[in-house]
């Protein structure tokens, strides 16, 4: 039987530089992530107005517009602009591009870029990752895997590509086994590699994503995704 009269054992208490610290690292979780979104948010803004900017003639550049209107007292720098030309631009050239007329202006400017080697190459691969990435009817990243990386008895996170076509196809089907192709990402993302791997060697995760996965290389193993049993 434990003795009432004696007083119960009081946890420490937290010191002044203790609870600033904590409060320190609480804020940081806070303001971090709103902070370098923004910052990067801002900084692709910038990167794109400097690519389009330049285009645009002189009398309309929107520094020497607002200068027009409020004065040589003005100095606020206007972001956004090249963003706005560049996403009317596109839209701009995607319905044209729909048409007939458009069709055969880019039939023919591609065929022109065909008689060019260095150039037809280049344009070759960045139109087929685009349309890989962009046109619905392509599956891309499906799921993510686990593949046995770079030796046996270790296990990277993948990312289910599309399946081998081609003589890639005819050259692993010649093998006896069904191949799948995987991309690796490397921590932070940087860079990647890609793979052929069997697809029964493979291990296909259900309830991790596409983000989740990412999030995982990106952060070096400190960002798990949160299953449906998590608290």
């Amino acid at each position: 039987m434990s003795d009432l009269s004696q007083p119960p054992i009081l946890p420490p208490r937290r010191g002044f530089f203790a609870s600033l610290r904590a409060s320190f690292l609480t804020g940081l979780v806070v303001v971090l992530p709103i902070g370098l979104t923004l910052y990067l948010v801002w900084a692709v803004i910038g990167w794109i107005d400097g690519w389009i900017l330049p285009l645009i003639p002189a009398y309309w550049q929107p520094d020497a517009v607002l200068l027009r209107y409020l004065g040589p007292d003005y100095e606020f720098p206007v972001r956004g602009v090249g963003v706005l030309v560049f996403l009317v631009f596109t839209i701009l050239v995607g319905w044209i591009a729909k048409g007939i007329i458009g069709r055969s202006v880019i039939r023919k400017a591609e065929q022109m870029v065909d008689r060019m080697p260095v150039v037809r190459s280049v344009y070759g691969a960045i139109k087929q990752v685009a349309e890989t990435f962009f046109n619905k009817k392509e599956t891309s990243f499906d799921k993510a895997c686990l593949v046995e990386f770079p030796r046996p008895g270790s296990w990277a996170l993948g990312f289910l590509s599309t399946r081998p076509k081609g003589e890639l196809a005819d050259k692993l089907t010649a093998l006896g086994d069904e191949f799948s192709a995987v991309f690796v990402g490397l921590t932070p993302f940087t860079s990647g590699m890609l793979l052929f791997v069997p697809t029964k060697d493979l291990i296909i995760l259900n309830e991790t994503g596409i983000d989740d996965a990412a999030k995982l290389i990106v952060s070096g193993g400190l960002v798990y995704p949160t299953t449906k049993d998590a608290i």
